[in-house]
């Protein structure tokens, strides 16, 4: 998508609130996740805020919204660079920047054989390089028809009535965020984790990978992982190109990391409307092609996967119009780690998933032992508290959602795309 289109504006991320949330009466908590998910004003949503935490620690994160490389004086960064350089296979990047980092490759021309196993050439998921894993674009091992639900692009400054719409239908979702959205949002990347949610690597600013040199594409990765820790209080173990551009060179940039690639077969091109001649029509056929096709037997053998977004009003109102369709052609919509059997999507010990079985047997979320807050990392340096055993779920405040919001939230749906600026 075009990184315009990730920008937080007053209009990109409302949800309508001229003509769905009345003004608040009372000031708002902007200090907590469990205050900031209590927000029903998207204006309040996305006014901006400081959180401590990112504030104490922004020196040691490249810029929002710039194309990432390794700090001067991080140590850290530099160490693990070395520790994993060796691994990098000789390929060069793609294009020439500043044009191919959004994916304008220009002249460059590329052997049709495909060696580097490069996506946006020819949808290659296998590496031609022995010892790279597989990317993951559908699900062979969970139970036929099943659907990896995700999202891409968050966290959204205005996501609050969409999660509150998953919390009332207790469904949990793999969200893809970018390290850039999480600095900025913080207390919504929060959420994400407080609501059972499986929270993967989307990059720090969303820039077409293989145009970037190894340092930029490590770096894009460490430092989303690293803000996410910060942020959230884990760390991920899951990723996805934007735009699914990786080959060989960013697989093993990612492997070594300990990120496994997520990919798709199937695109709802949600992110697209309003550019070109993409239309909504447009957008709601290609959520019916994946409907019918499940609903024809297509998925029978095996799970998929459908590339959809957070990004704005209109790519989350389209998940909430085609949910039920959704959950009715499949038998089981779940995170992609639980359709895996990932029970241990993070680094940190103590926060897991429930194992696909658990999930379908009406366990939805996994546990968390220690904090989930972010509030013991602003520092930068990591660390663990301890403050019991709880469901994730609980540290959102609420468990469901009032039939005011939710009604307010369909709301949006019969009117989505009046604040839709791409």
């Amino acid at each position: 998508m075009r990184l315009s289109s990730l920008f937080a504006s007053p209009l990109t991320c409302l949800f309508i609130s001229a003509y769905v949330f009345p003004p608040s009466a009372n000031a708002q908590d902007r200090t907590t996740e469990q205050g900031e998910a209590q927000i029903s004003d998207p204006n309040v949503e996305c006014t901006p805020y400081q959180y401590p935490p990112v504030i104490n620690a922004e020196n040691n994160f490249p810029s929002s919204w710039t194309v990432a490389t390794i700090i001067s004086g991080d140590s850290e960064a530099q160490a693990k660079y070395q520790d994993i350089e060796s691994l990098i296979p000789d390929i060069p990047p793609k294009g020439t920047q500043p044009d191919s980092l959004v994916g304008d490759w220009g002249d460059f021309t590329y052997d049709p054989s495909d060696p580097d196993c490069w996506w946006t050439f020819a949808k290659c998921t296998t590496p031609k390089i022995p010892g790279i894993p597989d990317d993951i674009a559908d699900l062979p091992e969970a139970s036929p028809d099943t659907f990896g639900y995700g999202f891409d692009d968050g966290p959204n400054c205005s996501h609050n009535a969409f999660y509150d719409y998953l919390l009332s239908q207790d469904q949990k979702a793999t969200m893809f965020y970018i390290g850039s959205n999480v600095m900025d949002w913080p207390l919504e990347a929060q959420r994400g984790l407080a609501d059972g949610h499986e929270i993967c690597v989307h990059t720090w600013s969303h820039r077409y990978m293989t145009s970037l040199t190894n340092y930029e594409a490590f770096a894009e990765l460490w430092y989303t992982m690293q803000m996410i820790k910060l942020v959230v209080g884990v760390t991920p173990t899951c990723w996805r190109p934007p735009f699914g551009d990786v080959d060989d060179r960013i697989r093993a940039i990612a492997d070594a990391l300990g990120l496994t690639t997520i990919m798709w077969q199937y695109d709802s091109n949600d992110w697209r409307v309003g550019s070109g001649n993409v239309s909504e029509a447009d957008i709601d056929a290609n959520y019916m092609d994946l409907i019918t096709a499940a609903e024809n037997g297509t998925f029978s053998t095996s799970g998929t996967i459908m590339l959809t977004h957070e990004l704005n009003n209109f790519t989350m109102s389209e998940a909430a119009k085609f949910y039920d369709q959704l959950a009715s052609a499949f038998s089981y919509l779940v995170p992609v780690g639980v359709a895996l059997n990932v029970t241990t999507p993070y680094v940190e010990d103590g926060y897991t998933l429930p194992s696909f079985a658990e999930y379908i047997s009406g366990t939805h979320t996994g546990s968390v032992t220690g904090s989930a807050d972010g509030s013991s990392y602003g520092s930068g340096t990591g660390g663990s508290a301890s403050s019991g055993n709880s469901t994730i779920a609980s540290k959102s405040g609420t468990t469901k959602v009032s039939l005011s919001h939710v009604g307010s939230f369909a709301s949006v749906i019969l009117i989505a795309g009046i604040w839709l600026v791409l």
